[in-house]
């Protein structure tokens, strides 16, 4: 049995991992629950699973869950390293998991990450605990069904040979919109993605592909590739995940239905696959074609700035992940239109002050002080 923490668990990663848990009943004990500010639901799974350990935000409802349970209520960080867990999976949003995955790597624990923010802003300090705990037993296994295609590409496969990366993007909601027509676009609008269902943060960075530029980021940091070496092209259909094309010219490529509880499951169970088939099976004669296209730098501006920023190895990409945060909130919350995401964006990058370091305190501040600039942006009407 592998003994699980799910950090997240309430989210729509969280809850896709526990399906996969029940397919597997045999092969799981689900012993450490984590979850923001649904007490309830964390309730509810707490009921199902009889986890050891439990933890959600603090405020009322928490202190009642606290309160009904017998479970060690547990932060994070003291979580992750129970002798109990050999495997964590990280599928909170934002950064309140990044100090738990380094202490998780450090201590010589797998984690199974479904966190852009983590590796975006934390890239470096997570590395350098992934050396420090790989001889323990650390390692990380992708879980986003982008970089869970690249990792299964990769097996069996000398690092040397890689060539180059290529994520696929959907498009998002706008895909097929023209770039002026964007400025009049919704929340709701932004919100109703085309092929996968997630929550309202990445489904925003979808429709800018923002998210992309962030998995690319990812990506350099998982597969220690130079972000040159890793392209992003266009596929609607959402079914070839990614490719990797090697030295001698051949390409692989992992392909699925868009559905994330598989990528969840091939994380949870390597190095062997699970007997459950938690998707649809993929029927290509009645998907009649695959296309691809490249992006639309015009209509995707986000996508750019978040390259640039990757490509600098400083604090920029933290900078810019916290400045998305902001500007997406305020998105969601009707105080700026669509197409100021990406000007919010573009005026943050220009106007960091980078560090060139690995310091986890620095790269935290510098997320803290993108928030900050959309925040006093936003505020002053300048945009």
């Amino acid at each position: 049995m592998i003994r699980l923490a799910i950090l997240g668990s309430t989210g729509s990663v969280g809850q896709q991992a526990l399906d996969v848990v029940r397919e597997l009943p045999d092969e799981f004990e689900v012993v450490a629950l984590a979850a923001g500010g649904n007490a309830g639901l964390l309730h509810a799974q707490a009921s199902e699973f009889a986890p050891s350990a439990l933890f959600a935000r603090p405020g009322h409802d928490a202190d009642a869950l606290r309160a009904a349970t017998s479970a060690e209520w547990q932060p994070l960080e003291a979580m992750v390293i129970r002798e109990d867990v050999d495997l964590v999976l990280v599928a909170t949003s934002g950064l309140a998991a990044l100090p738990a995955t380094i202490a998780a790597l450090r201590a010589g624990k797998p984690v199974a990450i479904a966190n852009k923010e983590t590796l975006v802003v934390g890239g470096p300090a997570v590395r350098a605990a992934l050396d420090a705990g790989r001889g323990l037993g650390g390692e990380l296994r992708p879980v986003d069904s982008e970089h869970s295609a690249i990792w299964q590409c990769l097996w069996g496969e000398a690092p040397d040979s890689v060539e180059r990366l290529t994520l696929t993007a959907s498009g998002g909601a706008f895909r097929d919109y023209e770039p002026s027509e964007l400025e009049a676009v919704t929340a709701a609008q932004a919100l109703a993605h085309p092929t996968w269902k997630m929550g309202p943060k990445i489904t925003i960075d979808s429709a800018t592909l923002f998210n992309k530029g962030l998995e690319a980021i990812e990506a350099r940091w998982l597969f220690d590739v130079p972000l040159d070496r890793v392209e992003i092209l266009q596929h609607r259909e959402s079914v070839v995940h990614s490719m990797v094309t090697f030295r001698d010219g051949s390409v692989k490529a992992q392909l699925g239905e868009p559905d994330m509880r598989l990528p969840i499951q091939v994380a949870l169970t390597y190095p062997h696959r699970g007997a459950a088939k938690p998707a649809p099976a993929l029927d290509l004669a009645r998907r009649g074609s695959l296309t691809f296209g490249s992006v639309d730098a015009e209509r995707f501006p986000a996508l750019g700035i978040a390259l640039e920023a990757g490509r600098r190895e400083d604090t920029s990409a933290a900078a810019i992940s916290g400045a998305d945060e902001s500007a997406v909130a305020h998105f969601l919350a009707g105080r700026i239109r669509f197409t100021e995401i990406g000007r919010l964006l573009a005026q943050a990058l220009d106007a960091h002050e980078p560090q060139r370091t690995g310091d986890l305190e620095a790269l935290l501040a510098a997320e803290a002080w993108g928030r900050r600039f959309v925040d006093s942006r936003v505020a002053a009407g300048v945009r």
